[in-house]
């Protein structure tokens, strides 16, 4: 079974419920943290926006270590910036979703800060998280928006917000 094509198929998919959601974002709420533990919306929409590159980090590396290679997202001051930096990041990911790679999906990639391994992973194990990371993290943008009374767009169906629900 090939992988790639399901990989390009649900990155499109969830593409489209991730603008939906990022699009709502007020632009006067980007330092909105509801707990001092959370991120702020800011930080949490960049890194939902980031996450498609994890497929090419997959694909082009063979590890991530923080310690050589700081994370850094860059500073995005609203939503027209949040949504062009996304469309640059899917783009960039479903770039090294081709049919080549999939000799390389279970050759192992490592995330580390130094010595301290997080994981050791086959490399469609790391896109996979990826995915999975972007719906886990756009549901907490969905919680971070209903707090701020923003309507929330739905994801898999309508939401309590959308008229065909009711």
């Amino acid at each position: 079974m090939e992988l790639i094509p399901m990989f390009l198929k649900e990155m499109e998919q969830e593409a489209q419920t991730t603008r939906k959601m990022l699009q709502r974002i007020p632009n006067d709420k980007y330092d909105f943290q509801p707990h001092e533990k959370s991120m702020t919306i800011r930080r949490l929409a960049t890194h939902i926006a980031d996450l498609p590159t994890w497929a090419t980090i997959a694909l082009t590396t063979d590890e991530l270590d923080f310690a050589k290679n700081p994370y850094q997202e860059p500073l995005i001051n609203n939503t027209d910036e949040l949504l062009s930096y996304f469309e640059t990041c899917l783009e960039n990911g479903k770039s090294q979703l081709v049919a080549d790679n999939e000799a390389v999906l279970n050759k192992p990639w490592t995330l580390r800060n130094g010595d301290q391994v997080y994981s050791v992973s086959p490399r469609h194990e790391v896109i996979r998280m990826a995915l999975c990371q972007i719906v886990h993290h756009r549901a907490q943008l969905g919680v971070f928006l209903r707090l701020l009374n923003v309507p929330i767009p739905g994801s898999y169906g309508p939401s309590a917000d959308e008229p065909s629900f009711n």
